[in-house]
């Protein structure tokens, strides 16, 4: 009686043990489900040009390619409408962060404004990747971005070798605060040094944030210089559509005034090919989003990330917008990933 008591509760402690270890297995197996799933919020500067829903289609790829390795990954995509909003980019940040998301990626529109919200999230244990722009803090784990200098420094050479090293040319500065097209500015202004038979006529305007305040300005300054200028040189998307039509309405497009910008929006690239923007310096804004979330992803799962990640930058004219490597430039896939 005694053997057969104790046989069942050997028995007894063994079908416990094995139940716990099972359930332990259970444990580890959703433990690691849950380790392998991230909440990440992706904020542009704005939501409307196509560059950044072409940083949109970037995160998209990442976050399938991920799902592929067994990587769940959620995607919040918002920022502010106009690229001038602080207020509501610094909104976003916060309620991010209010949320609790795993990480944030973001292209900060003010490299100072956006700095104490970034910090906040770091404090919260919610780590941030910046991408496009820089920002005033030590406190993002890694930087993802065109080489803004350097970019501008390749529009200063073109503008340059158009112009043979003699003329007349304008800078249309973007906004104050936004880092990425103020290294362009710099860059620019570098490039122009090396040519001293080529005077800068204008470099205090800025273009501001919108298509319509941009080709105001535009106008303005066409007007005064109008009969001088030579060459233009615009830092961003919006400026050189902006800029470019000015010059049109102007009788000044087809090369009488030689256009370089910045970006490759579909009506920068319809204008290339009309004749009437002689170069743009085209960045790789879906390389940007994609490598934005993967390097947070691979950060929140203890893997070791650059501090610093140049997704590069190319000078593209009508002899060389064909290529199959620029074509993809210029063509980014928004809907295979956006639908659109």
């Amino acid at each position: 009686m005694i053997s057969a008591g104790l046989f069942a509760y050997d028995a007894g402690v063994n079908s416990l043990l094995r139940l716990l270890a099972g359930t332990s297995c259970v444990l580890a197996s959703l433990l690691l489900q849950a380790a392998d799933s991230y909440q990440i919020a992706v904020i542009p500067k704005g939501t409307t040009h196509e560059f950044w829903k072409s940083i949109h289609a970037g995160a998209i790829k990442a976050e399938r390619e991920l799902a592929k390795e067994g990587i769940k990954v959620k995607l919040f995509w918002n920022g502010p409408l106009r690229e001038d909003d602080r207020d509501q980019q610094i909104q976003v940040v916060e309620n991010f962060t209010a949320r609790n998301v795993d990480g944030i990626v973001l292209a900060p529109l003010d490299f100072q404004a956006l700095a104490a919200p970034v910090n906040t999230a770091a404090q919260a244990g919610i780590p941030t990747v910046v991408i496009d722009s820089d920002l005033k803090s030590d406190k993002h784990v890694s930087f993802v971005a065109t080489d803004n200098f350097k970019g501008g420094q390749m529009a200063g050479a073109k503008l340059a070798e158009l112009l043979n090293g003699k003329g007349n040319v304008i800078l249309l500065r973007y906004q104050v605060g936004s880092a990425s097209t103020e290294a362009r500015e710099v860059g620019f202004l570098d490039a122009m040094k090396k040519h001293p038979g080529i005077k800068i006529i204008s470099s205090d305007q800025y273009a501001g944030a919108t298509r319509e305040l941009a080709y105001q300005v535009s106008q303005n300054l066409l007007n005064r210089f109008g009969s001088q200028v030579n060459g233009v040189f615009c830092a961003n998307e919006t400026s050189t559509i902006a800029m470019t039509k000015a010059l049109r309405d102007l009788g000044l497009a087809g090369g009488k005034v030689k256009m370089i910008g910045f970006d490759a929006g579909s009506q920068s690239v319809a204008d290339m090919k009309a004749g009437d923007v002689q170069g743009l310096v085209v960045q790789a804004p879906v390389r940007m989003g994609y490598l934005g979330v993967k390097t947070l992803v691979a950060h929140l799962r203890k893997q070791k990330v650059d501090k610093r990640i140049d997704t590069g930058v190319t000078m593209v004219s009508r002899e060389n917008m064909n290529s199959p490597e620029v074509a993809e430039l210029l063509n980014p896939p928004l809907k295979e990933f956006l639908g659109e």
